[in-house]
């Protein structure tokens, strides 16, 4: 049995995803797999799970993660090495400007300033700080569970 493309790779970058795991993070990795018949590349999505104590990844985080010398568990292969975008806010490496859907944000502020901006569009300079929302209505950080009956409690991070 071959193994999967993530396993054999050292190191990989991958979107945190929401994880119940204690400890432990999951990423979704996007590989490019040949098709042989066609001899076109398609996205294929793997996840991935990491060890995490700390917590430092957030869900929507990109974050590059190294694999572990030796299996934590059968799950848990790798280990967090750094969160690179947190919250997805893209950075340009080259340039250092924050990026929008492949688009420069300055760009985009110009283009908007050349022919009108619309009313309800997005400004990013009066923006608070992503993460902001934590604990008022971003409650990925607290763990989650099912609520399998009505016990008359108020039970505020049941699904």
């Amino acid at each position: 049995m071959a193994l999967p493309t993530a396993a054999k790779t050292s190191m990989l970058l991958g979107r945190c995803v929401p994880c119940l795991k204690q400890n432990a993070s999951k990423f979704k990795i996007k590989r490019l797999e040949l098709d042989t018949n066609l001899l076109m590349y398609f996205g294929k999505e793997e996840f991935v799970y990491a060890h995490d104590p700390n917590k430092i990844c957030k869900t929507g985080d990109i974050v590059l993660i190294e694999q572990l010398p030796t299996k934590m568990t059968r799950l848990i292969t790798h280990a967090v090495k750094k969160v690179v975008y947190p919250m997805g806010d893209i950075t340009d490496p080259v340039t250092g400007k924050k990026v929008v859907a492949g688009k420069y944000r300055d760009f985009v502020d110009s283009v908007n300033k050349v022919y009108g901006e619309k009313e309800g569009a997005f400004k990013y300079d009066k923006a608070p700080p992503r993460g902001w929302q934590e604990d008022k209505k971003d409650f990925t950080h607290v763990q989650t569970y099912i609520k399998y009956h009505d016990s008359g409690k108020d039970d505020p991070y049941a699904v």
